[in-house]
């Protein structure tokens, strides 16, 4: 629960210091880019950096450009959960994350994992269960408070709503929701910082009744060499529902910018709480359109 506190007060002191300062900090864009829409997309030569939210689960608050679209994905996604009478494996193949540039400041995102294979191994009774197929779809809705085109400070908020499309019991099916807030800090030598908190509103585990989830996390990352970066996370998952326990993960990863509308990344997420998952490796990419 310290690092839960400390993530908790690095985020507060950081909103304070800068949600007060947002309009001295932010850099007006050489053009004005607020008539762009879907149907009247931005010139590619106004538009901004790209900025995915992977590999980190930190989000970022920077929506794609109005009129262009964004596909990140994994391209396969291993985890691994051991407790001392289950071992779980699973595989994610090709979850995607679709983006449509709505607006200047405003993204609408379709989430989905396409395909998933889980092999469970009960070490008590000696029994081996397996599941496999589709998982849920969720859709999100990015909207930029402040620094999107420019500044020190970036600040954004995602609601979201999970609906249940899942085969062969891979989700709890029930439709659950939250929202996010993620902000971005641009620090000295070249180094990013991001901030997330958000909230979310879940199906009890014995689908009785939901409970509320905080999650808290905070990431560093910089260029490395050349486009080649890399970055470093501290994910805090506390949920108030009855007898669950504090989840936490240290993560870790790399990103290389083969095109200015490209990315390739790779990294591993490791639990540092007994209620994490033990592993989860990853590899995937981000195209720009």
């Amino acid at each position: 629960m310290l690092r839960l506190a400390l993530v908790l007060a690095a985020f507060s002191c950081s909103l304070a210091s800068t949600g007060s300062a947002a309009a001295e900090d932010a850099v007006k864009p050489t053009h004005d880019k607020s008539g762009y829409n879907l149907f009247h997309s931005t010139p590619l030569d106004l538009m901004r950096e790209l900025t995915p939210d992977r590999p980190d689960k930190t989000e970022s608050p920077y929506t794609v450009d109005a009129g262009h679209f964004q596909l990140e994905m994994d391209a396969v996604t291993f985890t691994l959960k051991r407790s001392k009478d289950e071992r779980t494996g699973a595989w994610n193949v090709a979850p995607v994350n679709f983006k449509v540039g709505m607006l200047n400041n405003v993204d609408l995102q379709f989430i989905f994992d396409n395909y998933l294979y889980a092999r469970t191994e009960d070490r008590q009774a000696r029994k081996m269960t397996t599941q496999s197929g589709v998982g849920d779809f969720t859709t999100r809705l990015k909207i930029n408070l402040w620094g999107n085109d420019g500044g020190q400070t970036a600040f954004g908020v995602l609601p979201f709503v999970k609906l249940p499309t899942n085969t062969d019991h891979l989700g709890n099916d029930a439709v659950e929701g939250g929202v996010i807030f993620p902000l971005a800090v641009k620090l000295p030598s070249g180094w990013d910082l991001g901030l997330e908190t958000g909230s979310s509103f879940l199906r009890n585990g014995q689908d009785r009744g939901h409970h509320a989830e905080f999650v808290n996390m905070v990431t560093v990352g910089r260029e490395l060499i050349g486009k080649l970066g890399g970055y470093l996370e501290f994910f805090s998952s506390v949920s108030t529902e009855r007898g669950s326990s504090w989840v936490g993960t240290a993560d870790l990863g790399l990103t290389y910018g083969l095109t200015d509308n490209i990315q390739l990344d790779a990294g591993v997420n490791l639990g540092v709480t007994r209620s994490a998952d033990d592993v989860d490796a990853f590899t995937g990419l981000t195209v720009r359109f």
